[in-house]
């Protein structure tokens, strides 16, 4: 019935010349996690990540606790609304209080490299499959 109610309603906006969708069309998809983020430390760079790969600043990867190796993550940076998507690479961050650590070419493109932290939203981009 409600459907039915949404309908009418949006064929007499239609009428009139105005549009209307439904909330779900409207608003994105809610982030997966919120909270903050920090970038790892220039030491790390060299380093073995928990996948075995070689920790390298300068490419557009994270780490996070509990998300496989190798998904993808949208963050975005809702201070000035910049994302970057990153793909988790290693496990952490150890820090109280955070929910992914970026490497600091990722940190850069979402503008959290001169406070080393800030709150992020995280869209996780691959099936959960």
């Amino acid at each position: 019935m409600p459907m039915k109610r949404f309908a009418i309603a949006a064929a007499a906006l239609s009428a009139v010349g105005l549009s209307v969708s439904s909330a779900s069309a409207q608003t994105a998809a809610a982030p997966f996690e919120l909270g903050m983020a920090s970038f790892f430390a220039a030491e790390m760079a060299g380093r073995r990540t928990a996948n075995g790969e070689t920790c390298d600043p300068a490419t557009l990867t994270a780490a996070h606790r509990t998300l496989p190796f190798g998904t993808r993550l949208r963050v975005t940076n809702p201070a000035n609304g910049k994302s970057v998507v990153v793909r988790i690479n290693d496990r952490g961050p150890f820090a109280r209080g955070r929910v992914i650590d970026l490497s600091k070419a990722a940190a850069a493109e979402i503008g959290l490299v001169q406070r080393g932290h800030g709150r992020v939203e995280l869209h996780r981009l691959d099936s959960e499959s």
